[in-house]
């Protein structure tokens, strides 16, 4: 896990923490995570964007919050966010093989909720079963629906 997010985690879930909410900056925070971050959306991500897009749901692309976090689509004014989860986000579990999320993806998941967000998961291998534009655009309104 990235040094900054692990500070950023602890000033959320831990404000008791005196010491070390008043050592660290939000703002340097922010400043030291976003450096780590070269946005490349993907092809995955893009085709969303696209179908979010035709369902009426305008969006920036890689929103970088306040305090750091990237976000792959995001209204920040609502504090709504679409994350597209590709391959990268999931392990596979030993036995029975399904995929579960990794470590990073739950943490940002936790502090993006902490941090007031509602977001709606995109996976790759739910996405990558949809073969038409209106399927897809069914399965988008669906995952939307959070945010009601």
């Amino acid at each position: 896990m990235p040094k900054p997010q692990f500070a950023l985690y602890v000033m959320v879930t831990h404000p008791q923490i005196e010491v070390l909410a008043s050592s660290l900056k939000v703002r340097n925070l922010r400043d030291l995570y976003v450096r780590q971050l070269l946005p490349r959306p993907s092809r995955l991500q893009h085709d969303v964007s696209v179908a979010l897009i035709q369902c009426g749901w305008t969006h920036e692309v890689e929103h970088v919050t306040e305090e750091g976090l990237s976000l792959d689509l995001a209204r920040p004014t609502s504090k709504h966010a679409v994350e597209v989860d590709g391959p990268r986000h999931f392990l596979r579990e030993v036995g029975s093989g399904c995929l579960v999320e990794n470590g990073s993806t739950r943490l940002k998941s936790r502090l993006l909720a902490a941090l007031g967000w509602k977001v709606a998961h995109v996976r790759f291998d739910e996405w990558d079963t949809l073969e038409t534009g209106a399927a897809k655009r069914l399965y988008l309104e669906a995952k939307l629906a959070v945010f009601s």
